[in-house]
């Protein structure tokens, strides 16, 4: 029941009363869509007495939001930082660092430490990606010492595990060089460093009061620094929203030991979407002994506009249901990848995508990226990726498997088709993966089917060695993306719990087994779910997928051609078609193509 208070005119639960008149350092478990921004700001402009406040923001987009917010309340006495900015402006300017825009590169790390193989293939790179991702371990930990860390626990595959023991000393030490030489200035600093100094330096930050938003992501590194202020704190997220363990994320909520206070009632979704978002994290309870999520949502939509989103697990499964869409609706003007499209084509370390395309094509003299034109094949490049774990690059293998040269035709498409963030509203269609559609609410959602299933889970875990943390946090992504949908919901059957009753506003789509692109494709992260995968459960090699595709490669005959076009014409998807043709997408549209049916 809702009631007004003495403190504002806005309409408050009695959860959000109870916060507000709170005292001291608090939790808040904040289910999606439960208006926790509204109730932080709300229980600053209720402190008594104009302190000093500070409010750390998750990333750049919500300050922003949280500014205004703040701002329109008369709450100047409230200084909106993220962790990063905050940092930066103690650190960069004390020191009279040089920031770099992104991260070395793994063949940039090869040079700055002069690495040479060491007799297995590729070593050097290896080894480089390898120093990367344990700088990133370290800089995001609240370990004050790189060897107080063992990087061998961030593994699992069995290929990377038994690399990273032969050849430790060589990354640990590596590790500490380039941390030497961001300290002393010999380099440029990353984002990461300059945060992981800020808690070295052990600041003072001289505010009466810090809260600290979706602190189920947060950093380590950063839980470490707010912890040791003298200050009232107040940490706010949702544990089921942790979705960056990743990146070392640690939950907070857990973390620290304050009162919890909860905020259970959801004003985006109606009760069904918040009944089938409880029921999928209940999931939880074949991993651990889990109690039900009470979540209560609005007895009636909002009024909905037309903004419609598909959002998907992983940037392979967005990347391949953008294509059918735009290749299924040739008429759509308009779409909008929120991040920019251009995120999901290259990697964080700016590899992209057309460099292992020309690997496959063997053009390596168009091959930009230092580490993929030292590969001789595919293979090479997939033996590469098993040692390291890198999912981004796994991908990119995955999407140059899938469509060939016609990537080029594709992608040229997609980018025409984009609009800019200030014609988002014009968009006939959102693309978002999970953890950029986070903090983002739409009319329509549709579902991508590349979440963890309840039978999949089941199958996971019967194994000994299943890793219940990276179980549990897919969990959190199929909650955290059913959660985003204002209006109806389009979920896969296959993501719908046994035995849930139907409603008006979850839309249950019919999935096919052979004709669901997804269903085949084992992107890295998900082997990642076993601690260590067997070789001969490992995804398989170009050369065998493309032996499973008996037609693969093989001339189009007449009537195949004819076939083609009638189903086309009448609007049969590319997935389907490729089921039918016993075709891989590139050879579909390769097809179509030369018949005058698909776009350049």
């Amino acid at each position: 029941m809702e009631q007004r208070n003495g403190y504002s005119s806005v309409k408050l639960t009695k959860e959000q009363i109870a916060i507000i008149q709170s005292k001291g350092s608090v939790r808040i478990n904040a289910i999606a869509g439960s208006g926790k921004t509204t109730t932080i700001v709300e229980y600053a402009a209720s402190r008594p007495g104009n302190p000093s406040i500070l409010y750390l923001a998750f990333n750049k987009s919500v300050r922003l939001e949280a500014t205004r917010k703040f701002e329109a309340k008369g709450l100047s006495n409230v200084r909106v930082e993220t962790a990063h900015s905050l940092a930066y402006k103690q650190i960069v300017f004390q020191y009279n660092y040089k920031v770099r825009g992104q991260g070395y590169k793994n063949g940039e790390i090869v040079d700055m430490l002069r690495l040479k193989g060491n007799g297995d293939k590729h070593s050097e790179y290896v080894i480089a990606t390898h120093i990367n991702k344990f700088l990133s371990y370290y800089c995001n930990s609240s370990t004050i010492k790189v060897v107080e860390l063992n990087y061998l626990e961030t593994l699992t595959d069995k290929e990377a595990i038994d690399f990273v023991t032969k050849f430790y000393t060589v990354i640990e030490n590596g590790t500490r060089a380039m941390l030497n030489k961001m300290n002393t200035g010999e380099i440029e600093i990353t984002h990461d460093f300059y945060l992981k100094k800020f808690q070295l330096v052990n600041p003072t930050l001289y505010y009466d009061y810090i809260l600290f938003d979706e602190a189920q992501d947060a950093s380590g590194v950063m839980l470490d620094v707010i912890l040791k202020q003298e200050g009232t704190k107040v940490i706010v997220g949702d544990i089921h929203q942790q979705i960056y363990g990743w990146r070392h994320a640690v939950n907070s909520l857990e973390k620290a030991d304050f009162d919890l206070l909860r905020l259970s009632t959801s004003f985006r979704y109606v009760q069904d979407v918040a009944n089938l978002a409880s029921e999928i994290l209940f999931w939880k309870n074949h991993l651990a002994e889990t109690s039900r999520v009470s979540i209560f949502g609005r007895p009636t939509p909002v009024k909905l506009g037309n903004l419609k989103a598909t959002i998907a697990r992983t940037n392979l499964g967005l990347l391949l249901n953008a294509i059918d869409f735009i290749t299924d609706h040739p008429k759509v003007k308009h779409i909008y990848f929120e991040g920019n499209i251009n995120s999901y084509t290259y990697a964080d370390d700016g590899t992209s995508l057309y460099d292992v395309l020309n690997l496959q094509n063997g053009n390596i003299d168009r091959v930009n990226d230092k580490v993929v034109k030292s590969m001789r094949n595919m293979e090479e490049l997939e033996e590469y990726i098993e040692k390291t774990e890198d999912v981004q690059l796994g991908t990119m293998v995955e999407i140059v498997k899938e469509y060939g040269n016609e990537i080029f035709g594709i992608m040229k498409k997609l980018k025409s088709l984009h609009v800019g963030d200030d014609e988002r509203h014009k968009a006939e269609m959102v693309f978002s993966t999970v953890h950029r559609a986070k903090g983002m609410e739409y009319d329509v959602v549709y579902l991508v089917n590349d979440f963890i299933a309840e039978e999949k889970l089941r199958e996971l875990i019967k194994k000994e060695e299943a890793d219940v943390d990276r179980l549990m946090e897919e969990v959190n992504l199929l909650y955290v993306a059913v959660t985003r949908t204002k209006g109806q919901l389009n979920i896969p059957e296959t993501l719908v719990p046994a035995g849930f009753p139907g409603s008006p506003y979850i839309n249950v789509l019919k999935v096919k087994a052979e004709g669901n692109p997804y269903n085949n494709i084992k992107s890295s992260s998900l082997r990642r779910l076993n601690k260590h995968t067997p070789e001969e459960n490992k995804a398989k090699t170009f050369i065998k997928k493309r032996e499973a595709i008996k037609s693969a490669g093989k001339p189009w005959s007449a009537r195949q051609d004819e076939e083609l076009k009638i189903m086309f014409e009448k609007g049969m998807p590319v997935s389907r078609l490729t089921v039918y043709f016993d075709r891989t997408k590139g050879e579909i549209l390769e097809r179509l193509k030369k018949l005058g049916y698909y776009f350049d």
